[in-house]
């Protein structure tokens, strides 16, 4: 799958191209998108996805081609962020009928310069 971009400067731009490249990845897996880009005090959640009863938040992180893995951006503040923001969003939404875990997962995207997916990397409750 290729996405056209016309700058890859803009952070705002390249993190969409990631977001979308992640949200057709759990897509091919079955996964159905709840929320995308939720807003909550504590930062944006990325996607929330759900399949078989299973509800995720997920962390994207997309980089152009280089030596540095998208994931090894992911520390343990990133990590608490998350979970705050996690239950930030369960505190005021109502899980899909029938959820009984959550899981919270890094996804790394590396792209070229033209937005194309070089690799992407899904770690299942990595956080």
């Amino acid at each position: 799958m290729t996405s056209s971009l016309p700058t890859m400067h803009s952070r705002a731009k390249l993190g969409a191209v990631g977001e979308d490249l992640a949200q057709a990845h759990y897509e091919r897996l079955g996964y159905t998108l709840i929320a995308r880009n939720v807003r909550t005090r504590s930062g944006e959640i990325d996607l929330i996805v759900w399949y078989q009863k299973v509800l995720v938040f997920s962390e994207v992180r997309t980089r152009i081609v280089g030596p540095v893995d998208p994931l090894e951006s992911i520390d343990s503040r990133k990590v608490r962020q998350v979970r705050r923001m996690a239950s930030a969003w369960l505190a005021s939404n109502h899980a899909p009928r029938g959820t009984v875990d959550l899981r919270l997962d890094a996804v790394g995207v590396t792209v070229d310069a033209s937005g194309a997916l070089l690799k992407l990397t899904c770690l299942e409750g990595a956080l």
